[in-house]
């Protein structure tokens, strides 16, 4: 399922792949008790920028490039914590995080989403609709949806996804060509 939809986007899946698990986590998480929704943007970061504003001053400005990576932990824990501010978090083609707490001001008219979707869902169709983009949005439903083109591309709900990545796991454990076989209770004879 996961892999599938990695397949789908033409962004870099070594940058969407940690960045849909951190998404994922957030919604399996929630933050004190509580779930909440966010927004990532993968890609095309200068014409991203073009389509936004910031909400509050920007808590990733003036940051060292090293610690706006992805693939740092320090990164992912903040990001865990500045994900219960409103605004959208704009990552560049490498997976270096750009910009925090974003106003996505791109046109809601040009994309045709399903009901019940919510302003974040039409901000991150949107932006994938005038850039190169991919938008992957965290529900407060608990749900991550992945956008690119302006289309609504994928749904992972993150305990489907936890278990088939336990289920990859656990048949990478075990050898192949052998068959585990349970152990038969002897009867006894009285």
């Amino acid at each position: 399922m996961f892999d599938k939809i990695l397949a789908k986007l033409h962004a870099r899946s070594d940058v969407c792949e940690p960045i849909i698990e951190l998404a994922l986590e957030i919604a399996r998480e929630g933050r004190e008790g509580r779930r909440i929704g966010t927004l990532f943007t993968v890609g095309d970061a200068d014409v991203v920028l073009s389509y936004s504003r910031p909400m509050i001053l920007d808590p990733i400005s003036h940051h060292p490039r090293d610690v706006r990576d992805i693939r740092n932990d320090n990164l992912r824990g903040t990001l865990k914590e500045l994900a219960q501010l409103d605004g959208a978090f704009v990552f560049d083609d490498e997976g270096y995080l750009v910009a925090g707490c974003r106003y996505l001001d791109a046109k809601a008219s040009q994309v045709d989403l399903p009901m019940g979707l919510g302003s974040r869902h039409y901000a991150a169709a949107s932006v994938s609709k005038v850039s190169r983009a991919v938008g992957i949005v965290v529900s407060e439903s608990a749900i991550v949806r992945i956008f690119e083109d302006g289309v609504l591309v994928g749904d992972i709900i993150p305990e489907l996804w936890l278990l088939s990545r336990e289920q990859i796991f656990a048949q990478r454990q075990r050898k192949p060509g052998r068959l585990r076989r349970r152990p038969t209770r002897q009867k006894k004879l009285h």
